[in-house]
């Protein structure tokens, strides 16, 4: 999956919590919203304004869709979208976390779903 085709998935799919998403597919957004990020910030300090506005709209905006191919990478790995709920857990949860999306894809179908094309 390239990096418009999965930045395109992901707004498509803005709040949808069921299916799968590839490894690319969730790779790519947290790509995109890095970039987001980064470029409000450099933006904000070449012009020397405060975008700390600007910031919180494009963090609103992005959360959603960031939480839904979150929970859609869980169900390509055959588990439950609620295993989200470990980034509560300080340090510990976050790497579980990052564990498990660096995991290729589960070729079978699962209760989510048939395998994503990549």
């Amino acid at each position: 999956m390239t990096f418009k085709e999965s930045i395109t998935t992901c707004l498509t799919k803005y709040a949808v919590f069921t299916g799968r998403a590839p490894r690319s597919e969730y790779w790519w957004f947290v790509l995109a919203q890095l970039l987001i990020g980064f470029g409000i910030g450099f933006i904000g300090g070449f012009l020397g304004i405060d975008m700390g506005g600007l910031s919180l709209i494009a963090m609103l905006v992005m959360f959603l869709p960031g939480l839904a191919v979150a929970i859609r990478r869980l169900h390509d790995l055959g588990k439950s979208g609620w295993f989200y709920l470990l980034i509560f857990i300080p340090i510990i949860g976050a790497l579980v976390l990052l564990y498990w999306f660096v995991q290729p894809s589960a070729p079978e179908t699962n209760e989510y779903g048939a395998a994503p094309v990549l």
